[in-house]
């Protein structure tokens, strides 16, 4: 239930950047993953592969950092990074 949600508010970020975008393709998405995130960078890809299924970000590369640092004031979010469109 946990990634459902976490898919959920991914998705409604990635939707509205890509609202702003007058069309574009989107190509890329990279996410962070904090350090006391509590979910694998290969669990989330297999998550975020079925949450994009029929949305903009189908077919788009997905770029997973993950962070190593437990004192970073981010280490227990997970966050949309950045996103990268065709021209």
């Amino acid at each position: 239930m946990h990634e459902l949600s976490l898919m959920a508010n991914l998705l409604r970020r990635i939707e509205a950047v890509t609202e702003e975008q007058d069309g574009a393709r989107l190509c890329s998405v990279k996410i962070k993953l904090g350090a006391l995130s509590h979910i694998s960078p290969e669990h989330l890809r297999d998550h975020f592969l079925i949450a994009v299924c029929g949305t903009a970000a189908e077919g788009a590369e997905l770029v997973i950092e993950a962070s190593v640092d437990p004192a970073d004031p981010r280490a227990q979010e997970i966050w949309l990074e950045s996103l990268t469109f065709a021209e």
